[in-house]
């Protein structure tokens, strides 16, 4: 038990929760943050591929279009704590940061392990109880009283905060307990759905083709309701179908659709229009007439992808180029430019970045993340109805989320 009744209990060590508490102490609230694993920010160690890409320097407006789901809900926890402010917040506690790729920012050490540390030495041995598991929230008569611990204890404070994490890489501890507490205390918990994660595929070429990266290609999607994405960039072929950056940032698109009504093309040549194309083959089939087909296609993308296309335009790889005739020649160009692709199912939760889907924002107060129906309870992070794509963006939800919750719930303490 602590020595100290709490003012606030926040619940999970993570981006989100660490925010809340370092932000309610700093107002002056006596804080204890309950992790139910054996060190902090288990989930920051492994975001950026360890190196934690902290946040997006982009303009509002621009972060905000990389929100799917519930962007405005975000404007006051993005206002209390910008990108620019996370990062003079980092410096000032010893966690300095830069700039790489355009907008992304991550430590200067390139170490995970830092930005936690950084928060967590904000915190005394007193403010984390480590390996504790709350069972449920206690609530009486509309408002928060404390919570009651897997191990049959009760803690009691006035103010809760929620920053459980969703159910994405649940080895860190993420299995979505925090929608379970939200329930029984009377939320609403949307339809959960894993987000930024592979793509399954019913066609078995891409299987064969695993581990094959391909740069500077183009992913297209269309699916009822006007539905429609088209981006540039790199895509991994993988055992079960498609993944890399592009793949995951359609997949927060598509998590929670009818994947059955999607259709998605892959195009191997998007700065070049159907028109430049053919007149390309048109050539090198006069010029190179005596070249198989399979050879040919070597100057148009990878050998092992080479290998297979010929098939997948309904052409014989074996055909020499100056016998290809205008049929073959514009189904050629028709598959450069758009390979369909059938999504049987996103990959599922334990390897997906993060949650689609959470405690339904229209029971939170956006301003202080305070809960519409239980008073003195909060919500941060992940467990809410918000996610993002990759870049930073889900962080920083989780940052400002967190801070704006420890900021409200500390009230008027300085």
């Amino acid at each position: 038990m602590a020595d100290v009744i709490p003012d606030i209990i926040v619940i999970g060590g993570g981006a989100a929760g660490l925010a809340a508490a370092v932000t309610a102490k700093a107002r002056g609230a006596r804080v204890l943050l309950l992790e139910r694993n054996e060190k902090l920010g288990k989930k920051l160690y492994i975001t950026g591929k360890g190196r934690c890409n902290v946040c997006n320097l982009c303009t509002p407006e621009e972060f905000l279009r990389s929100v799917p789901r519930n962007p405005r809900f975000l404007h006051a926890a993005l206002a209390h704590l910008t990108p620019e402010m996370l990062r003079e917040w980092l410096r000032d506690m010893g966690c300095p940061t830069v700039v790489e790729r355009g907008t992304r920012v991550y430590p200067e050490s390139q170490k995970a392990s830092d930005v936690t540390r950084a928060f967590a030495q904000r915190l005394s041995p007193g403010d984390v109880r480590l390996h504790a598991r709350v069972a449920s929230l206690d609530v009486e008569g509309g408002q928060v009283r404390g919570v009651r611990m897997e191990n049959g204890g009760t803690l009691a404070a006035a103010k809760v905060i929620v920053a459980t994490g969703g159910k994405s890489y649940p080895l860190t501890g993420s299995d979505g307990d925090g929608y379970r507490l939200a329930a029984e205390a009377g939320h609403t918990v949307t339809p959960l759905f894993p987000s930024l994660t592979g793509l399954e595929t019913a066609e078995d070429w891409p299987k064969r083709l695993q581990g094959l990266s391909l740069r500077d290609v183009a992913l297209e999607a269309q699916w009822p309701g006007k539905g429609r994405f088209r981006e540039q960039g790199e895509l991994l072929l993988t055992h079960f179908g498609i993944s890399g950056p592009l793949t995951l940032k359609l997949s927060s698109y598509l998590s929670g659709t009818d994947l059955a009504q999607v259709q998605v093309w892959l195009d191997l040549k998007p700065a070049l229009d159907e028109e430049t194309l053919r007149a390309r083959l048109n050539r090198d089939s006069a010029e190179k007439g005596r070249k198989r087909l399979a050879t040919l296609l070597l100057e148009y993308m990878p050998a092992s992808l080479a290998a297979e296309f010929a098939a997948l335009a309904g052409v014989d790889g074996e055909t020499r180029a100056g016998q290809l005739t205008g049929a073959q020649r514009q189904r050629l160009v028709a598959t450069l430019k758009a390979i369909p692709l059938r999504v049987t199912r996103l990959r599922p939760f334990p390897e997906a970045v993060v949650t689609r889907g959470g405690v339904e924002v229209r029971e939170v107060n956006p301003s202080t993340m305070e809960s519409l129906l239980v008073r003195g309870l909060y919500f941060a992070g992940e467990v809410l109805d918000v996610d993002a794509l990759t870049g930073g963006f889900n962080l920083q939800i989780a940052f400002s989320t967190g801070a704006l919750a420890g900021a409200a719930a500390a009230g008027g303490k300085e």
